[in-house]
C-alpha cells in the first residue's frame, strides 16, 4: 500500500512537470485559462530540478494513444505536450515515464516504470494515472492505480525504441485503473501505443 501511494505520487509529479513544461513550450496563450489542478502546491525549485535532469525530453512530434472502456484519447504532440521523463528519487531508485496533457488542459495522463529505460526493454507498470475534466459544469473523472483493488500485477510497459536517432520512445503498455480509488470501485483494462520523436519527420512528397 505504501508503494501504491508513493508511485501515486509520483505519476503525479509527472503529470505536474506537465503543466509547467506545457505552460512554458507549447501553450503560452493558455497561461491564464482555469486549469483544474486546484490543488498543485509542491515545490517549484524541485519540479524545475527535475526537468533540468538529463534524459527528461519534450516530444516534439507523435502521438500518445489511449484505450480505456470504448473511448480513445489521444495526445499529438504537434500541438499537445508529451514528455518522456526519468527521475532518481532521494534513496537512489530509478524511474521513468511518459506525462502528457492536452492543448485546452482538459486530459491529462501519466504512467510510470521503474529501473533505468532502454531499447526492447519490458517492465512491470509502477504508476498510472488519466484525468479527465472535459465538461466545465460536471466534476472530473480521475482513473488511477489503486490500493484497494488488491492486485499484485498492474501491466507491463514495452520501450521498443528510446533515444534512437529522431525517435524519442516507441512502444505499448497495458494497465489497470480503477474509477476514483475508492472502496469497491470498478477497474479496467487501458491499452496504449506511444510513437514519439524529438524531430518532426520529413514529408516525403513524391
Amino acid at each position: 500500500m505504501q508503494k501504491l501511494r508513493f508511485v501515486s505520487l509520483l505519476v503525479f509529479l509527472f503529470t505536474i512537470i506537465l503543466v509547467v513544461i506545457s505552460s512554458c513550450q507549447k501553450d503560452p496563450d493558455l497561461k491564464d485559462s482555469n486549469v483544474n489542478n486546484a490543488n498543485l502546491s509542491a515545490d517549484t525549485t524541485k519540479i524545475m530540478d527535475v526537468i533540468n535532469v538529463p534524459g527528461n525530453y519534450l516530444a516534439a512530434a507523435g502521438k500518445l494513444i489511449i484505450k480505456i472502456k470504448d473511448s480513445t484519447y489521444i495526445f499529438d504532440a504537434n500541438k499537445d505536450s508529451i514528455a518522456f521523463v526519468t527521475v532518481q528519487t532521494d534513496d537512489k531508485n530509478q524511474y521513468f515515464g511518459i506525462t502528457a496533457i492536452n492543448r485546452e488542459h482538459t486530459m491529462s495522463f501519466g504512467i510510470s516504470s521503474s529501473g533505468s529505460v532502454k531499447n526492447n526493454l519490458s517492465n512491470s507498470i509502477a504508476g498510472g494515472q488519466l484525468l479527465l475534466n472535459q465538461d466545465e459544469n460536471k466534476p472530473g473523472i480521475q482513473y488511477s492505480l489503486s490500493k484497494y483493488t488488491g492486485q499484485k500485477d498492474f501491466g507491463n510497459i514495452n520501450v521498443i525504441q528510446y533515444n534512437t536517432g529522431n525517435e524519442l520512445a516507441k512502444g505499448t503498455f497495458v494497465t489497470f485503473l480503477a474509477k476514483d480509488d475508492k472502496v469497491n470501485s470498478p477497474f479496467y483494462k487501458v491499452e496504449g501505443t506511444f510513437d514519439l520523436q524529438l524531430k518532426q519527420r520529413a514529408v516525403n512528397n513524391n
